[in-house]
């Protein structure tokens, strides 16, 4: 990825500093004097974006270095926004290593809380990937990716989780990756 010399420094909330290919759709990176603001998942149908600073490109090639092994390790300047609390869970995430997966409720007795607003944190995560919300799971399955319960966030999440190999998943995941679930009244989730 390049940087285009087309784009402003600094990108304002609600558009990206670069959008890259991914195997499951789009990441969008948006970055703010000097920091990456947030990263998102988009559909494989939103529109490439090349580099528009130094910073967007080198998150872009972290990324995509990741993508192709999931042991590389993330050193980007992230701009953490965000309650004491919500800082203490999202590093609780950052703890849990490549291959491995820790439930809600797991994190909230580590940091005397409830798995319900580590949840809540989890889903808010602004740096998907770098910070891995991916694995965190509930005790009975797969559980939520962004606030989602189904759709592309959910496969974006079983593709993580296969990419890095976590075994504890991989009959669930691998026999339902990108596959429409149907809800428990027998109707087709889309």
């Amino acid at each position: 990825m390049h940087v285009s010399p087309l784009c402003s420094s600094g990108t304002p909330p609600t558009q990206f500093a670069a959008v890259m290919p991914t195997p499951f759709g789009r990441i969008g990176i948006a970055t703010l004097a000097g920091y990456i603001d947030h990263i998102a998942f988009l559909p494989a149908d939103h529109p490439l974006q090349s580099a528009c600073d130094e910073l967007a490109e080198k998150a872009a090639g972290q990324i995509e270095h990741y993508l192709q092994d999931p042991d590389s390790r993330f050193e980007l300047p992230l701009l953490i926004q965000g309650s004491t609390y919500r800082r203490r869970i999202w590093a609780a995430i950052a703890a849990i290593p490549r291959g491995r997966t820790r439930t809600y409720g797991d994190i909230a007795r580590d940091i005397h809380s409830i798995p319900r607003a580590v949840g809540q944190a989890c889903g808010d995560n602004p740096f998907p990937i770098v910070i891995p919300c991916h694995r965190v799971v509930t005790a009975a399955g797969i559980g939520g990716f962004a606030h989602n319960e189904k759709g592309f966030l959910i496969d974006i999440k079983r593709w993580l989780l296969i990419h890095e190999r976590n075994s504890a998943w991989a009959g669930e995941i691998q026999g339902h990756l990108f596959e429409t679930q149907p809800d428990p009244l027998g109707q087709p989730v889309v």
